[in-house]
C-alpha cells in the first residue's frame, strides 16, 4: 500500500467524480483508477462502486476512507515536523489577534515562548471577518476569533476552541453595591446601554441583546465609542452601561475609574466563546503548543478585591 494511493482514493471519494479528482491532483485520470485498483486489489475489497454515472462508496470504502484520512495525516504532520527540524533556527507564526484579550493575550504568549523558544509571534490586529479571509489566503498561520467560520470556510479550517469569558458590566456606582460582585440584567433595564454598530461586531450584539430579551426587557441605546470616551460619560453622569470582556475589564478595574464599578452579568450571564483557527492542510507541530498555552490561562476577574 502506498501513501499516493491513498491520496488517490481520499480524492475520489471526496469528488464522487475520477476526472474532477485528476485535476485536484494534477495527474491524467488514467493514473488515479489504476492506482485504486491497485490498492483494491492488495485490500481484496472494493472500495468504491462504479456502476452509476457518479462514484460512490461501497460499505467497505466508507470504513477504510476515515484510516485513510487518519494515515494521510499523519504522514503530513511527519513531513511537516521533519521540515521544521530542518528549518532555521528562529520561526515567525503570523496570530491574528483582536480587541479585548487584555492580559490575557500577553499570558498566552508568554507561556508559549516556554514552550516554543525559537518561534517569533507576529501580532496582527484585524477585524474578525478579516482574520478569517486572512487565514484563507495564507497571510495568516492562526488567529483567535469568536465565532466560527461559516460551513464553506469550515472545509478549510480548523476551529479549537480555547476559552469561554462571561462578559463584565461596566456601570454606574450609584447602580450597585460595593460588596456585590455580579448585577442582574434585569436591573439595568431601565439604563441605555452603550454598544458598537452591529456590522462592527454582530456577535456581541446580538448576545447582549438577545440576553436582556431573556431577561424581559428591550433596553434602549445611548452613543458608543471608545472605551475611555464611554467609561467617561458613563461616570460623569450619563446613566448608562456597557459591556467588555473580563481581561480587557480587569485592565480597566485596575486605572480605578471614579463613579465606574465593574460586575458580572447574570441572570442569564453572557458567554462568549473564543477559539483559535488555523488552516487545515497546516500542521506545524508549533501550533498544538499554542492551542495548549492558549487554554492554560485562567480568566481575570475584575471583580475580585
Amino acid at each position: 500500500m502506498e501513501l499516493r494511493q491513498l491520496r488517490y482514493f481520499v480524492a475520489v471519494a471526496d469528488s464522487r467524480h475520477f476526472g474532477r479528482a485528476a485535476e485536484q491532483l494534477h495527474i491524467v485520470q488514467p493514473a488515479v483508477s489504476q492506482q485504486i485498483r491497485r490498492l483494491e486489489r492488495e485490500l481484496s475489497v472494493t472500495l468504491l462502486d462504479r456502476s452509476t454515472r457518479r462514484v460512490a462508496l461501497t460499505d467497505a470504502g466508507r470504513v477504510f476512507l476515515g484510516h485513510a484520512r487518519e494515515a494521510i495525516a499523519a504522514a503530513d504532520r511527519a513531513q511537516a515536523a521533519a521540515r521544521e527540524l530542518g528549518a532555521p533556527t528562529v520561526r515567525t507564526l503570523r496570530l491574528g489577534t483582536s480587541a479585548g484579550l487584555g492580559d490575557y493575550l500577553t499570558h498566552v504568549l508568554r507561556d508559549f515562548s516556554r514552550r516554543q523558544p525559537n518561534i517569533t509571534v507576529d501580532l496582527v490586529r484585524l477585524t474578525e471577518r478579516e482574520r478569517i479571509a486572512h487565514l484563507s489566503g495564507g497571510d495568516l498561520d492562526v488567529a483567535f476569533v469568536r465565532r466560527r467560520p461559516d460551513s464553506e470556510m469550515a472545509r478549510h479550517l480548523r476551529y479549537a476552541h480555547v476559552r469561554a469569558d462571561l462578559l463584565v458590566a461596566a456601570l454606574p456606582t450609584g447602580v450597585t453595591t460595593a460588596r456585590r460582585r455580579t448585577v442582574r440584567l434585569a436591573e439595568l433595564a431601565s439604563l441605555p446601554v452603550r454598544l458598537p454598530p452591529r456590522d462592527a461586531n454582530p456577535l456581541l450584539v446580538d448576545a447582549v441583546l438577545g440576553a436582556c430579551r431573556e431577561a424581559g426587557f428591550e433596553p434602549s441605546h445611548a452613543p458608543a465609542s471608545n472605551d475611555q470616551d464611554m467609561l467617561a460619560m458613563i461616570a460623569a453622569g450619563g446613566a448608562s452601561w456597557t459591556v467588555f470582556y473580563p481581561d480587557q475589564a480587569y485592565l480597566l478595574a485596575r486605572q480605578a475609574l471614579p463613579g465606574i464599578a465593574f460586575r458580572r452579568l447574570a441572570s442569564p450571564p453572557i458567554k462568549i466563546e473564543t477559539a483559535l483557527v488555523h488552516r487545515a492542510d497546516n500542521h506545524s507541530p508549533h501550533l498544538l503548543d499554542l492551542i495548549a498555552a492558549a487554554r492554560a490561562v485562567t480568566p481575570s476577574d475584575p471583580t475580585a478585591r
